[in-house]
């Protein structure tokens, strides 16, 4: 019986009526007692109660105390039992102690005698309660931390969306009753495009709460026919248990692009995001949960790379794709260490005196196996692992070193362009690395020309234009590349430091012949020099070209006309100096 009582429950049990009218009259005042005659109608009443305190004596007729005692024990191992015999020998008692008793009376009984028993063993039955409940409830408090460790161990703490642990668990479950039914487990890779721009702009707690809000709205497009998971960074899975081909998989994939046709509130900003998909469907082929994934990642890396915003279904070629990457990846690494980066320079031409101006030094890659290597081939790659920053600064210690040699050699205002990509302009020491690898070269930084591309300054205006500003300090020149790709807006070259102007290659390709190309070179050149610019028109490659650029007036150029890009030494015969009238200038 488990209700609380205010007395203890005490069980006598003993043959002799007088003896358990006895304890009766002494307990009763205290204690709530229930007397029976024999073990076997004690026994009876312990199946559907318990008592506090069990006195019992030791020869019985049928089931003896001794017998009882073990028994008592099995159905309640907390029970106390004090047994009571007219034996007064100590092996009676020793006997009873062996067969679990906690105390031994003697007949005749003494008043002062049961008290003091009874009061002991209750006593010692309240510690066993305390300790009990006590144990109980540390299990209780084992068992909720163990479940809430468990469900951590599965679910992302952000979102509360399972996590790929999780997820991969539920995929495998998913291929394999896919096989069985005759239908097709899809995998969906959700990644929200440009997200760090969120982070950097709006600030980590805003980023949180926009995957927050994603996770709700992928819980409510999906409701209960699929799982949504959240992987690391600004990734997503969710796992179609049951489609039936790639319409319905395509079907689903819409309905989650629908979640970004509107825009999400935080940090009390309007904010768009969009989002690429990469999908695989399982097949009888599929060998488990990371072979799609691994497909679906596959296609995910396409769906960036065509520009983010769509989807792709996985295709076996995507594969391949990935494995020569990782390959270039690690080859990548190695070529660091290896040193097998070479510079290359292409010069830049002063349009009115023919003269060779600059160098613009572009890398090469001297790839053991594949042969010299454009930048088109690797840059991209270097740039989203990060070594872009360690071969930039390579090329441009590289690149400095060259022009003080053929400064030396006589072309004394000799300039050179290095290009800086958006990654390793904000990094936070890039001054302190520049002005490093200028005292290193001891090239006059007068002579040091930094090419950026409108982007990698847009991405952060206000760091940018205080970058600038230093870098313009110390001497250097700043350059934006590729001009009219991008922002192609004239009113940010007045906030920013700029020195030059350079025209990308698409508007001067056939400027001769295309009018409008012509009307936006000729808006850039003017524009520019209205600004006290200087500007170079890149990709030159026809006489016509050169002849309607130096028609407007437009200063450097460069270009396969002149030159295409070439080791230092081949462009000796570039730079003998100028002799007029047998006076070397």
């Amino acid at each position: 019986m488990s209700d609380v009582r205010q007395k203890p429950a005490i069980l006598i049990i003993d043959d002799d009526e007088q003896i358990r009218l006895l304890f009766v009259r002494l307990l009763t005042a205290r204690n709530d007692c229930t007397a029976v005659e024999s073990a076997e109608s004690a026994l009876k009443l312990l199946d559907e109660n318990r008592f506090d305190l069990i006195i019992s004596d030791i020869n019985m007729a049928g089931i003896t105390g001794l017998e009882l005692v073990p028994t008592i024990l099995q159905k309640d191992a907390d029970a106390v039992v004090i047994m009571v015999s007219g034996q007064q020998t100590i092996d009676y008692a020793i006997e009873a102690m062996r067969a679990g008793a906690f105390d031994y009376i003697t007949k005749p009984v003494h008043i002062d005698h049961i008290e003091a028993a009874v009061a002991r063993a209750l006593s010692h039955r309240a510690l066993l309660t305390d300790k009990r409940q006590y144990e109980n409830h540390l299990e209780e408090l084992v068992q909720e931390r163990t479940a809430e460790l468990e469900y951590l161990a599965y679910h992302d703490r952000l979102t509360d969306l399972p996590n790929r642990t999780l997820f991969v668990d539920r995929c495998n479950e998913a291929i394999v009753n896919a096989r069985a039914n005759g239908h097709l487990a899809t995998v969906m890779l959700v990644s929200l495009d440009r997200f760090k721009n969120i982070n950097d702009t709006l600030g980590h707690e805003a980023g949180d709460q926009l995957l927050k809000d994603v996770a709700v709205q992928l819980r409510a497009i999906l409701g209960g026919h699929a799982i949504a998971a959240r992987f690391e960074g600004a990734e997503f899975g969710v796992l179609l248990n049951t489609v039936t081909g790639s319409t319905e998989a395509e079907q689903a994939c819409q309905s989650i692009r629908d979640i970004f046709r509107k825009s999400f509130a935080v940090a009390n900003q309007e904010v768009y995001l969009t989002a690429s998909i990469g999908m695989s469907l399982s097949s009888d082929s599929t060998n488990g949960a990371s072979s799609v994934l691994q497909n679906a990642g596959a296609a995910l890396h396409r769906a960036k790379t065509v520009g983010g915003n769509n989807y792709q279904f996985y295709s076996p070629d995507m594969n391949a794709t990935s494995l020569k990457r990782l390959s270039l990846e690690t080859s990548l690494r190695r070529a660091i260490d290896n040193e097998e980066f070479v510079t290359f320079y292409q010069p830049i031409i002063n349009l009115s005196s023919g003269e060779v101006e600059a160098f613009e030094a572009l890398v090469r890659w001297q790839h053991p196996e594949l042969g010299l290597l454009a930048p088109i081939e690797f840059l991209d790659l270097a740039e989203s692992t990060g070594l872009i920053v360690e071969i930039s600064e390579s090329v441009m210690r590289t690149a400095c070193r060259q022009t003080l040699q053929w400064q030396k050699q006589g072309r004394k205002n000799l300039r050179i362009a290095v290009n800086i990509s958006a990654r390793h302009f904000r990094q936070k020491n890039f001054i302190d690395r520049l002005m490093h690898i200028m005292a290193e070269s001891q090239l006059d930084p007068r002579s040091l020309e930094l090419e950026l591309t409108e982007s990698s300054i847009m991405e952060n205006p206000e760091a940018a234009a205080e970058s600038l500003r230093e870098i313009r300090a110390l001497g250097i020149a700043i350059a934006i590349d590729d001009f009219g790709t991008g922002y192609s807006s004239m009113s940010y070259l007045k906030q920013f430091s700029v020195d030059t102007l350079k025209v990308d290659r698409s508007f001067v390709s056939c400027v001769a012949e295309d009018l409008h190309n012509a009307a936006m070179v000729r808006a850039m050149v003017t524009l520019a020099h209205d600004l006290n610019l200087r500007v170079v028109a890149e990709g030159i490659e026809t006489e016509a070209e050169l002849a309607f650029l130096k028609h407007l007036q437009c200063d450097e150029g460069q270009g396969y006309f002149f030159s295409k890009p070439q080791p230092a030494e081949v462009l000796s015969d570039m730079l003998s100096p100028v002799v007029v009238n047998n006076v070397q200038l």
